[in-house]
Formats: C-alpha cells, sequence, structure tokens
C-alpha cells in the first residue's frame, strides 16, 4: 500500500471509531466520517468496500482489545484451584475497562449492544463468548456442578454486572458513589467484587433447587 494511501486508512479509521462511539453505526454518515479523516467520501468504498466494512473493521479493534484482557486474566490464574482463578481474573479485567484509553471500547460494545448490526455475532463469537465459557468453567467447579447448570451463567453474569459498575457514569457520580479509579482502589474494588462473588457463588451452590 502507497504511503498515502496508508495515512488515508488510517485517518479514516481513527475518525470512524471516534464517531461510531459517540454515535452509533446508524447515526453517523460516510461523508461524516470522510470530512472529519480528511478524505475524499470515495475513500471509504475504496478501502473498506462500504460503510459496513469500515463499521466491522473499527469494531473488530475492539473485539481485539476484548479477547486480549481475557487473555491476560485467564493467564493470570493458569495454574491455580478455581477461587483464585475467579480472583485473578477480575483483577485484571478491572484494572483493563477501568485503564485510560478503555473508554472507547466500552463506548463501542455498548452501541453495538443496544443497536445491534450485522456486525454482532462477531461481536459475540470471538469477543463475549469465550470469556463466559471461561468464566462458566471456573464458576462450575467453584459450585461442583455442570457448566450447563443454569445457575453458572446467572452467578457469570453476576460477577460481570458487578465489575462493570465500577466503570464512569453519570447516575453513580449524582448519587456520591463515584468511583476514582487509582491502583489501590482498583484492588480493592476487585476483591470486594471476588469476596463477595465467591460467597455469593457457594450460596447459590447450596440451593440446587434453583437449578430447575
Amino acid at each position: 500500500m502507497k504511503k498515502a494511501d496508508a495515512e488515508t486508512r488510517a485517518r479514516l479509521l481513527e475518525a470512524a471509531e471516534r464517531l461510531f462511539a459517540e454515535r452509533g453505526f446508524k447515526r453517523v454518515t460516510v461523508r461524516e466520517i470522510c470530512d472529519a479523516a480528511r478524505a475524499n467520501v470515495a475513500a471509504v468504498n475504496y478501502h473498506f468496500g462500504d460503510k459496513l466494512g469500515l463499521y466491522r473493521e473499527v469494531l473488530q479493534g475492539a473485539i481485539d482489545a476484548m479477547r486480549e484482557t481475557s487473555r491476560a486474566a485467564r493467564a493470570a490464574g493458569e495454574g491455580q484451584p478455581p477461587e483464585e482463578q475467579l480472583r485473578r481474573f477480575v483483577a485484571v479485567f478491572l484494572e483493563r475497562i477501568l485503564t485510560a484509553g478503555s473508554d472507547t471500547v466500552h463506548q463501542l460494545i455498548t452501541r453495538e449492544m443496544h443497536d445491534p448490526t450485522p456486525a454482532l455475532d462477531t461481536l459475540v463469537e470471538q469477543g463475549v463468548r469465550p470469556r463466559v465459557e471461561y468464566l462458566c468453567d471456573v464458576v462450575a467447579r467453584l459450585m461442583g456442578c455442570d457448566p450447563r447448570d443454569r445457575r453458572v451463567l446467572r452467578c457469570v453474569g453476576s460477577i460481570q454486572a458487578h465489575a462493570l459498575v465500577y466503570r464512569p457514569n453519570p447516575i453513580a457520580t449524582r448519587l456520591g458513589i463515584a468511583f476514582e479509579p487509582t491502583p489501590e482502589a482498583i484492588a480493592e474494588a476487585a476483591d470486594h467484587i471476588a469476596t463477595f462473588s465467591i460467597a455469593g457463588v457457594r450460596a447459590i451452590a447450596a440451593r440446587p433447587d434453583l437449578a430447575r
């Protein structure tokens, strides 16, 4: 690829990532992206085929970031018993989602969830499902049950939701519970989430009636 073409392509991706994160796929036009990228309006078709092709590439960057977070979180607990695996997963996951610069990834994923495009299946299969399957395996071993037990997936959902609560949001700010993501605060929050979750998983394990 010629240097000029590579530079144009990079500008398009940068502009598209920002605009799609801010407003979603449907509310951004090709012209707006090209204007922001200082590119000819035909550049999107030239480099990506169409607007959806550009969006897929932008979203793939977010998916790759999700996969890397999951990989690091799994690696942190490799060879450990399930309780420690869960603790280490939560610690890495929380640190990654609160790191400066992660907002764009979170915004892209959130907008795709709320207003799905044809790229949703790729997000689920490459980014979400591997993470959920790993956590289901960890939780099932903690519970001593089959990973397909419906209690397992419910517990995984609770763990993930508990971690995401710590992301900056205007409601938390208005309630006076805004979270300042210093390394010490993140470590304390991760310990709380893991301790709370492990106790909850064990309590659910003692309720076989909830499996029905």
